[in-house]
């Protein structure tokens, strides 16, 4: 299985982040090819390292990276990525990984 972990700092505009968020970019991201599952963790957060505690983390599950690379390059994926410039213009606004798991 492989995820996309996406990590949004707190915005500007939590309220208008939250409608945007919940009622633009998942429906889009639902869309996406290949999806198996959407999940949104919202405050709190915990961050025992100290870091500033993240607004929002959501995690996209996918078959393997080959599928979630596909899935973005369609247009259903375009769309979403175009729409996260939205939610986050600048790169600080995120932190966003890739990965394939594997059991140990």
């Amino acid at each position: 299985m492989a995820r996309m972990v996406v990590i949004y700092r707190t915005p500007k505009d939590p309220e208008a982040f939250d409608a945007h968020y919940y009622e633009v970019h998942v429906p889009l991201a639902k869309k996406l090819p290949g999806l198996r599952k959407y999940e949104v963790s919202q405050r709190p957060i915990l961050t025992p390292a100290g870091d500033p505690e993240p607004y929002l983390i959501g995690t996209l599950y996918f078959d393997d990276l080959a599928s979630l690379r596909q899935a973005f390059a369609t247009p259903e994926g375009q769309a979403c990525a175009a729409d996260r410039r939205i939610l986050a213009p600048d790169n600080d606004d995120l932190q966003m990984y890739l990965f394939e798991e594997s059991e140990v």
